[in-house]
């Protein structure tokens, strides 16, 4: 994705706004838009980021990333392996023995298909739940470390 034109609208309004002013105004918002560059291009690569890791936390497998390409953005989205499970045996659940009452509450349509779910597994609502969480939470935990990095500091350019 090529962030110039995003930089050159922000460019432009910088002079737009400075055109009110006289020619020393006019002369440091130009000096400024080339100083605030890098800092700007930075935080639109750390939004598309951002948001490449809300979309990779509602999808159910592939994880979308935005590398950086030269001075630029390139979309990536990958597909993680299933973990191998058996059919027969569920997820083992590292629970210290002790447990903890949650009140949850959910829509009533939503609540229904939880149950539907649960049914389908023959298991408890309650289990179907624990499972559900644990299961959302190890793919979260796999791909932190592909979604969640961040590098922040001064690009000189």
């Amino acid at each position: 994705m090529n962030l110039a034109p995003y930089l050159a609208d922000l460019d432009a309004a910088l002079a737009r706004t400075a055109a009110a002013g006289d020619d020393e105004t006019r002369r440091t918002a130009a000096l400024l838009a080339a100083a605030l560059e890098p800092a700007a291009r930075l935080a639109l690569l750390t939004a598309l980021s951002d948001f490449a890791a809300e979309v990779t936390d509602r999808l159910a497998g592939p994880v979308v990333e935005v590398r950086l390409d030269g001075r630029d953005a390139a979309v990536v989205v990958t597909d993680l392996p299933e973990p191998e499970e058996s059919a027969t045996e569920p997820p083992v659940l590292e629970a210290s023995g002790e447990t903890s009452r949650v009140t949850l509450r959910l829509p009533e349509e939503l609540k229904v298909r939880a149950e539907e779910a649960a049914g389908a597994q023959g298991v408890s609502l309650n289990t179907w739940l624990v499972r559900s969480v644990q299961e959302s939470l190890e793919r979260r935990g796999r791909r932190s470390g592909l979604v969640r990095s961040r590098i922040s500091g001064w690009v000189v350019g």
